[in-house]
């Protein structure tokens, strides 16, 4: 069964700095048209960080949409043409203030696909070194070091209730008990 839905036309109702919003008509795949809204995003990295002591690195921040601080682990969005892998490097660095001799390309999600495009693409990076961080103008977080156990008991208590960071913790959990890192 072909479950292809089709674009007929899309008109551009918003076009921000970040996101673009479009509403779209499409065929279906028994030939009627249906509206499509959906926003397009450049995608993001997210990074676990690992410590040589077995902690992550993690990240506390004021996020406007939701009017709240969270917990996360390091991310960023991937400008225009960037290799995923260099925007990780930076995003790791600007952010916490650390790099990484290894890194380790986890996997990739589709966090929102019911309203969005955005990808993350998720690194494990290791070997971490301090130089300082280089925070992007406008941007304020605090950084800690947390072990995974904790990490994952904090999202069983509701204090970890990011997507992403749910994902990357759950992931980096598996990987580490299931496979060779």
């Amino acid at each position: 069964m072909d479950l292809t839905e089709t674009q007929i036309d899309s008109v551009l109702a918003h076009d921000g700095d970040f996101l673009k919003v479009h509403k779209d008509h499409a065929r279906m795949p028994d030939g009627s048209v249906s509206s499509r809204e959906y926003i397009t995003h450049p995608g993001a990295v997210a990074i676990l960080a690992l410590l040589d002591n077995g902690n992550l690195v993690m990240e506390r921040q004021f996020r406007y949409a939701p009017r709240r601080e969270f917990v996360e682990i390091p991310a960023g969005k991937i400008d225009k043409g960037e290799d995923i892998l260099l925007t990780a490097k930076r995003e790791l660095l600007e952010e916490t203030g650390y790099v990484a001799s290894e890194w380790i390309h986890l996997t990739s999600a589709w966090p929102s696909i019911g309203y969005a495009d955005e990808r993350i693409e998720y690194f494990l990076a290791k070997g971490l070194s301090h130089q300082g961080s280089q925070l992007d103008e406008g941007e304020f977080l605090e950084v800690f070091e947390l072990g995974l156990d904790e990490a994952i008991d904090w999202v069983r208590q509701g204090k970890i209730d990011d997507s992403k960071t749910i994902v990357g913790l759950f992931w980096l959990e598996k990987t580490l008990k299931n496979w060779a890192i």
